[in-house]
This record gives structure tokens, sequence and C-alpha cells, in this order.
């Protein structure tokens, strides 16, 4: 009696397992069914309004991200300022532009709303310390871990007890750079400070000083996807799009 007892219990709790994941799965969806994108930056940028015919960009884009497109990336943000009504055009002299934009992708990767947040927090951090951050470990120097971490957080997070249903969320990190050249007679003074870790027992920092013709703006700008099974080929287009949406907006 007590051995059918036992089982009959296990049997209910059993169902009652399956029908609360079902129900959570069914949750999951319904309210990400459709593909959401989201681009948020950092601190916003104000260049100085200069004439049309001066309305001149060169645009670097660089990345240490296997998976990232430059040349379709570059593409987007070509046609941005195209189709704006303020008459700015992208140029291939980087001396002869009035404004430089460099940008530096620093992560394309599976995610969760948390390390989103937190890369977007970080703020600009650039090339400079990019070897740290891009791909990195889940530790403080990388809050947001790389591809692999941010699969695990996700998976183990998002994942509806082993169904088919998964919440994906892809993430974006740029980090943009903006030269703009004074006006005549001006002369800028830019002073850089490089901290770098040469042993467990040691750092090494250099201080460099040096006067030039351009203003420097700094920002960072963080581009999610989310949806029920993404895959990174169906949202790539639309966070390129919106991304290089966000830098024309600067200007």
């Amino acid at each position: 009696m007590k051995g059918v007892l036992k089982l009959f219990s296990f049997m209910l709790l059993g169902g009652v397992y399956m029908y609360l994941t079902g129900c959570a799965a069914t949750q999951t969806a319904l309210g990400h069914k459709d593909l959401e994108v989201q681009t948020r930056t950092s601190t916003a940028i104000f260049v100085d309004q200069v004439p049309r015919k001066k309305r001149t960009i060169y645009v670097s884009v660089r990345s240490g991200v296997m998976e990232f497109d430059r040349r379709s990336f570059k593409r987007f943000i070509k046609e941005q300022f195209a189709e704006g009504d303020e008459g700015y055009r992208v140029v291939d002299e980087p001396d002869k532009a009035q404004f430089q934009m460099n940008v530096y992708v620093l992560n394309l990767e599976k995610t969760n709303p948390t390390a989103a947040e937190e890369a977007l927090n970080r703020g600009y951090v650039g090339s400079v310390a990019a070897g740290a951050v891009a791909g990195g470990l889940l530790n403080q120097s990388n809050p947001y871990g790389g591809a692999a971490v941010g699969g695990l957080l996700g998976g183990v997070a998002e994942t509806i007890s082993g169904s088919l249903v998964k919440d994906v969320t892809y993430m974006l990190v740029a980090d943009v750079q903006i030269k703009e050249k004074a006006r005549k007679g001006v002369i800028v003074r830019k002073d850089t400070k490089i901290s770098a870790k040469v042993s467990d027992s040691g750092t090494s920092t250099q201080r460099v000083s040096e006067v030039g013709i351009r203003k420097e703006y700094q920002t960072r700008i963080v581009t999610t996807a989310n949806k029920v099974n993404l895959d990174l080929a169906d949202a790539q287009d639309l966070m390129f799009k919106k991304t290089a949406y966000a830098m024309a907006g600067f200007f």
C-alpha cells in the first residue's frame, strides 16, 4: 500500500511539475515572440555646428570579434549619414575631414539583460582596454563576460526545463570616439594616463601629453536584440541599423 501511495505521489508531483514548466514555456513564447531591438547610449555627444561644406566625416570601424561583420556595419553607417537631412558626408581622407569617428566593437554575443545594463553603465573603454574586455571571463575587469559566459548565464536562466523554448538576447557593445577640428587659432592639449599590469606584483604607468587641433568626445553604445529562439543572423541587420542611427544622431 505504501508503495502504491509513493508511486501515486511521485506521478502527481511529476504532473504538476510538467504543467508548471509547460505554462512557463508558453508564457515565454508568447511574451517574446516578436523581435525587439533597443539601442542605448552611455553619454550624449554634442559636436559644434559647422557650415554645410565642412560637414565631412571619416569613419574607422575596428573589432576583435570574429562574428562581427565590419564591412556590413560600416555600410549601415554610411547609409544613415546619406539619408540624413543635415548634409554630412563620409569621406576617405582622415586629415581633410572635419570629423573623425573611430568605432571599436568589443562584443557581439549572447547575454542577459543584467549583463547588458552593466556594459552600458561601464561606459567608454576604448581599444586600449579592449583586449581585457572582449571575450574575457566573468570578473571585476569585465563584468559582462565573453560569448561562452554570456551564453551560459542566458542559458541557465532562460531555458525552460530543457524545453525548446529559449528567451535569447544578443548584445552589441561599441565604443565611439569622435574627433572634431577646433576653430582656427584654438590649440587642444590632451593629457593621457595609461596603466597596464606587467606582473602579479606591479603595474606600469605612462603619462602622455600632446598638443593638437582636434577636440575629442567619447561614449558607448549598447544595442540588444531579444526574441524566443533568436539566431544572430535574424537580428544582425536591425542591430547594425539602430546602432548606426544612434551614431549619426550625434551630428
